[in-house]
């Protein structure tokens, strides 16, 4: 189970390394692949392979734009995704820079 928290200042909470080029602000985290986050992509990041985890999760594009490389597809600021643990996506890429809310659940 996540831990509760009441209504807080989320700029409040430090941005961290993630992946080159992906920073976040973990606001929420549990054990079992439970998390919420925001996270941020500077421009000109790309991902070099398919992305594949064991956990359920929504991801909501709160600025800027991402490119599915496999897709051939890009997503911009308001578009929403959901995946089941297991669903392939990506690589990824962004010419402008992107930030968006994270979700993840425990698969069972």
């Amino acid at each position: 189970m996540k831990a509760q928290h009441e209504f807080f200042a989320a700029d409040q909470v430090a941005w961290t390394p993630d992946a080159p080029g992906i920073t976040q602000r973990v606001l929420s985290e549990g054990p079992e692949d439970n998390l919420t986050r925001i996270a941020r992509w500077a421009p000109g990041t790309t991902t070099d392979s398919v992305i594949r985890h064991e956990y359920f999760e929504e991801v909501y594009l709160l600025e800027g734009s991402l490119t599915d490389l496999t897709l051939q597809q890009t997503f911009t600021a308001g578009q929403y995704a959901a995946r089941h643990p297991g669903m392939p996506h990506g690589p990824y890429s962004t010419e402008e820079g992107c930030t968006m809310l994270e979700v993840r659940y425990p698969a069972g």
